[in-house]
């Protein structure tokens, strides 16, 4: 999917949590996790694990 600025304005209003759980939850082939908006995703979420690591386990727990 092309990266328009309102796609990224969605990705970087979630907070890691959000974004973590639509990447482990959604099917196959969405749309979001494909071309430069995938690509943005996987950076977006690596920029706000590196922040707070600490964060990033307790969305992975909370969300299983």
């Amino acid at each position: 999917m092309e990266l328009t600025e309102k796609n990224k304005k969605i990705i970087d209003d979630k907070s890691y949590e959000s974004l973590l759980s639509k990447w482990r939850f959604a099917p196959s082939g969405d749309p979001w996790f494909q071309g430069e908006t995938g690509d943005y995703w996987g950076k977006r979420m690596a920029e706000l694990k590196t922040k707070d690591t600490g964060a990033a386990v307790r969305a992975s727990k909370n969300i299983g």
